[in-house]
């Protein structure tokens, strides 16, 4: 079976910046091992599966280890590869997935993703994240992601995981996302998954589900600009609307193939 294969970098304009995803166009749904291994040969931190119907778009999400239950990154490349290479003509994207329905928007090549809140609770860090970490934050919350707050930018430029104690825990679908209020933006993050092919996600677009009702409480301000401090780096354009979040970001085509499976 040969199948189209579209690679974006998400949350950027350049290449080589941003998050990259994998999206793969289907006309059908293939067995979830078959979309797992697709997924594991793709070697990037999501790939996107989605099948096109009347008026909205069925998305599946896969790493190369699960599949996951919401994902921003991929959910823009999704929208991208939709409006820039197969010519979607709605103005508006509506897609169905595991988090429910879903709506992405374009204007100028900016694509706004309206995705559920999900804010942070007071909570408590699992001892093993602790030796983990060599910083320790100030604050410790948690959604899906366990979300750690810090005193400054620099510490979380600073954050060093020795993987081998981090791998020691299952936090899957969830993830450990450092943060702080920002030297030039509003505030910066890092995210990072234990038991994962890739240890740090360089933009996380799900974790900004709890990053930006956070922040927008503790900042006092409902739009907000954020970046991600990976190696990649990529900025999101955030706005809090109380159990909504919009989470906006341009997006770069890498490479555009076919692949081929049985």
């Amino acid at each position: 079976m040969k199948l189209d294969l579209f690679q974006v970098d998400s949350f950027t304009r350049e290449t080589f910046k941003g998050n990259p995803a994998c999206v793969v166009p289907l006309d059908f749904w293939l067995s979830d091992d078959v979309l797992m291994n697709i997924a594991k040969e793709n070697a990037v931190a999501e790939t996107a599966f989605f099948i096109i119907e009347k008026d909205h778009v069925h998305l599946k999400w896969f790493t190369p280890e699960i599949e996951m239950d919401l994902c921003g990154h991929a959910t823009l490349a999704a929208a991208h590869v939709l409006k820039t290479c197969l010519h979607y003509p709605e103005k508006d994207i509506l897609f169905k997935t595991l988090s429910g329905d879903l709506l992405v928007s374009e204007l100028d090549g900016l694509y706004t993703l309206d995705f559920p809140s999900r804010k942070p609770v007071l909570s408590e860090l699992p001892e093993i994240i602790k030796k983990a970490l060599n910083i320790q934050p100030a604050i410790v919350l948690k959604s899906r992601d366990y979300v750690l707050i810090y005193n400054s930018e620099k510490e979380v430029r600073d954050i060093q995981i020795d993987r081998r104690l981090f791998d020691q825990i299952n936090l899957d679908p969830g993830g450990v996302v450092v943060t702080a209020k920002g030297d030039v933006y509003d505030f910066v993050s890092r995210y990072f998954t234990s038991q994962s092919s890739i240890l740090e996600d360089p933009v996380t677009g799900s974790s900004h589900c709890s990053l930006i009702p956070y922040w927008a409480e503790r900042l006092q301000k409902n739009e907000m600009k954020a970046i991600q401090l990976s190696d990649r780096t990529g900025e999101l354009y955030c706005v809090d609307k109380g159990d909504r979040v919009l989470i906006s970001g341009y997006a770069k085509t890498y490479a555009i193939g076919v692949l081929w499976t049985e």
